[in-house]
């Protein structure tokens, strides 16, 4: 006899009930089928949750990988801090990111190391995700696959253009594309002060292509999250997004 589950229980991390997880179930190797009757984008996404413990197919997920990504100036940082408290009631981990630079640089509160130390900590396998962006190294500890193993959900703060890798070892992430106005970007990006108008306006143009490739190229398996408006109708997004999905938060 065939077992399905609910593909939009596995997206979520469970049902609306509070009955059993479509990824615990997984985690005993129980399903066979996924199912959908209310949302079909569901079962791509929820695709990864019959594979096979750690593998070069990927890694098992009792818990959820959410990977938000968005350009620079897009307010993740400021949309994770909002957030937090609402998160870890849920039972989120926000990760914390190894970067290549000054533990007392403005930013995110990474764990700041040195290019060797990077070099070192990678040769040794302490990342389960790392990519180089702007002149920087970042990594994401191995760690989170023993959180996901245990059913966490756990949110990265990711690269764009480190999406497919991710996607190849996290088969079930859920994907957040945070946005913006390209008019409000520039303001941003204007008042930070770090580039030339000339080169503000070219990283606007290049945002725009990227983020029509993004979401040409992964359809189904990507929400979007425009926080253009107050950062506070965002933050209800992204909750709105990992509670229900993205349909019922339009």
């Amino acid at each position: 006899m065939n077992l399905p589950i609910d593909a939009p229980n596995g997206v979520r991390g469970g049902a609306c009930s509070g009955n059993v997880t479509a990824a615990g179930l997984a985690a005993e190797g129980l399903p066979d089928i996924l199912s959908s009757d209310c949302y079909p984008a569901s079962l791509q996404q929820a695709a990864g949750l019959n594979k096979s413990a750690t593998s070069e197919e990927g890694v098992l997920m009792a818990g959820r990988l959410i990977y938000l990504i968005g350009p620079s100036g897009s307010g993740k940082d400021s949309l994770l801090d909002a957030a937090r408290p609402r998160l870890l009631e849920r039972g989120c981990r926000i990760v914390r990111r190894v970067i290549t630079r000054s533990a007392e640089a403005v930013g995110e509160a990474a764990q700041g190391v040195s290019p060797e130390q990077f070099a070192a900590m990678q040769g040794e396998g302490a990342f389960a995700l790392s990519w180089q962006a702007n002149g920087l190294s970042y990594g994401i500890p191995k760690e989170i696959d023993d959180w996901l193993a245990a059913g966490e959900d756990v949110l990265v703060n990711g690269s764009r253009a480190h999406l497919a890798q991710t996607r190849e070892r996290y088969p079930s992430s859920l994907v957040l594309l945070l946005t913006v106005d390209q008019a409000v970007l520039r303001e941003r990006l204007m008042a930070r002060g770090r580039e030339s108008l000339a080169d503000i306006e070219e990283r606007l143009a290049r945002n725009a292509r990227f983020t029509a490739e993004l979401i040409t190229g992964n359809g189904a398996g990507l929400f979007v999250l425009d926080n253009s408006g107050p950062l506070e109708h965002t933050v209800e997004r992204l909750l709105c997004c990992l509670d229900h999905g993205d349909l019922a938060c339009a």
